[in-house]
């Protein structure tokens, strides 16, 4: 392969990670206008670049909450006090002998040590528990050309091809070979994996069908047909043609 070949095959491979990034973000309303932020930053530093750098995530992150949560605080010692609270939508909490607390986006072993050292200002050494109640269940979205876009329950292990079948399956006007699954890396950071499930299905080897992580969004493009089937007389050629 010439040098021209090789720079036009990782040019390709550059475009597609970076629109596949962009693709996710805009999905989850995440997209932030490049102009603006060229005009606003002036240029991009060094440091610049590495604290905006992705992070990876932690192997096991610990559930944090979020507006509409509830849990349960119980004490050991003065039950007087226990009290079933929900994390309001700007992010706090209302309890009896201490008054609000912010809380939103904070762990259960941090929200226990806010506990504890506010009420210790009306309890000596107070011992706390908090048990979480009601939180938002693991969901993943599909988007595109399936049956029932919308956002679903993750019950289990699920595999890309199982979430597309619980979404109602593809349609028609679905590109099978090119099926995007957007994946969170870090805050206002996403991957973007494309997969060629018509390969998968036809060879019969699931081996390479990713499992959902929570939070994951897969999105089906329009195949190239569908792009110009309302220009062509007709409509049966749609059950004869079905490019992919």
């Amino acid at each position: 392969m010439t040098n021209m070949g090789r720079w036009g095959t990782a040019a390709l491979s550059l475009v597609i990670a970076v629109f596949g990034n962009l693709a996710c973000k805009h999905a989850s309303g995440q997209v932030q206008s490049i102009g603006q932020a060229t005009r606003e930053t002036g240029q991009t530093t060094s440091s610049a670049m590495s604290s905006s750098a992705p992070t990876f995530r932690e192997r096991y992150p610990r559930y944090k909450l979020q507006p509409g949560d509830s849990f349960d605080v119980y004490f050991d010692l003065t039950p007087e006090f226990n009290e079933t609270v929900t994390v309001q939508p700007d992010g706090f909490i209302t309890l009896r002998a201490i008054g609000d607390i912010h809380v939103a986006d904070r762990t259960i072993p941090e929200l226990t040590g806010i506990l504890r050292t506010a009420y210790g200002k009306v309890l000596h050494d107070p011992q706390i528990n908090v048990l979480l109640k009601d939180f938002e269940k693991p969901y993943f979205t599909a988007d595109g050309q399936v049956g029932h876009p919308g956002k679903y329950d993750l019950r289990g292990d699920t595999t890309l091809t199982q979430a597309i079948a619980i979404a109602g399956g593809f349609l028609d006007s679905s590109k099978l070979s090119q099926v995007i699954l957007c994946r969170r890396v870090s805050e206002g950071w996403f991957s973007a994996q494309i997969f060629d499930v018509r390969k998968m299905e036809k060879a019969g080897n699931l081996l390479e069908d990713p499992h959902l992580h929570p939070g994951d969004m897969l999105f089906v493009p329009k195949n190239r047909f569908s792009k110009i089937k309302p220009f062509l007389p007709g409509t049966s050629l749609g059950t004869i043609l079905r490019p992919y």
